[in-house]
């Protein structure tokens, strides 16, 4: 089935497309986590700056 696809001969995502698909949502993973990762940072970095906590 997959190769019609491939082949232009069935509707659908050809392996090319699922393949990039993939590696979208790999990417996409990736960067959230970065985001939670540099949210995190960002919130110790602040209460340390803080001059209340001197």
């Amino acid at each position: 089935m997959q190769a019609e696809v491939d082949g232009g001969r069935r509707p659908g995502a050809s392996s090319a497309e699922l393949a990039e698909l993939k590696r979208l949502k790999a990417e996409n993973k990736r960067l959230r986590e970065d985001v939670e990762v540099l949210k995190a940072a960002t919130s110790f970095f602040v209460g340390e700056l803080d001059p209340r906590n001197r």
